[in-house]
């Protein structure tokens, strides 16, 4: 049995900075863990949810999971909104976001308040982030969020976030109804990739459909 794993990154990255949580992934669950990447400033999310589709559907496997973090998972929930019609044919698996801001993010709109801050964040975060909103998911795979409290990063740099978060996104912008299960670490948003911690939980989440407590 073929299990395949795709890791989505977030803004601003190529899918590199994950190797630690790709092989870690790789060692606990005996999977093929592989890196899509994409032009995260110079497109839309449509675009590269688009994209994704036809990356996985290449993917020949008997199990396929994704993990995307931050951006990375708005854009493969983008994909299921979009397309969940053409990725019935996909082999079955679970879906794990880390950090993604789901229901917008504060820290987008201060800095898209700041000279040059909108373009340097791309479309997909003006088109996604920019306004409060809310999603429910109503897929079929199992899907679990797992965010991060510890407040160093990106957020504080240019705003007050006034709520636990993990430096750049708020828990409580992770949140998306419809959710099998849901987590908060603590760990920093960049932290997420790195962290063992994280590694274990996304590994038990894709094993069983919840995170362990």
């Amino acid at each position: 049995m073929s299990t395949v794993i795709v890791y989505v990154h977030g803004l601003w990255q190529r899918g590199a900075e994950a190797v630690l949580l790709r092989r870690r992934l790789a060692r606990n669950l005996g999977a093929d863990v592989r890196a899509f990447s994409y032009p995260s400033v110079a497109a839309d999310a449509t675009t590269h949810a688009r994209a994704l589709a036809e990356y996985l559907c290449a993917i020949r496997a008997d199990t396929l999971h994704l993990v995307g973090h931050s951006l990375g998972g708005l854009v493969i929930v983008k994909l299921f909104e979009e397309h969940s019609e053409a990725l019935v044919r996909l082999p079955p698996g679970r879906i794990v976001l880390l950090g993604s801001p789901l229901r917008g993010s504060l820290t987008a709109r201060n800095l898209a308040r700041l000279p040059f801050g909108k373009t340097i964040m791309g479309r997909t975060v003006g088109e996604e982030l920019l306004v409060p909103r809310e999603r429910r998911w109503q897929q079929r795979r199992d899907l679990g969020v797992i965010a991060g409290d510890l407040g160093v990063g990106l957020g504080r740099l240019v705003g007050t976030l006034g709520g636990a978060s993990d430096g750049t996104i708020l828990v409580e912008e992770t949140q998306i109804e419809g959710a099998a299960d849901r987590v908060v670490l603590r760990v920093s948003h960049t932290g997420m990739v790195f962290s063992a911690a994280v590694a274990r939980q996304v590994g038990v989440f894709l094993g069983t459909g919840r995170f362990s407590r």
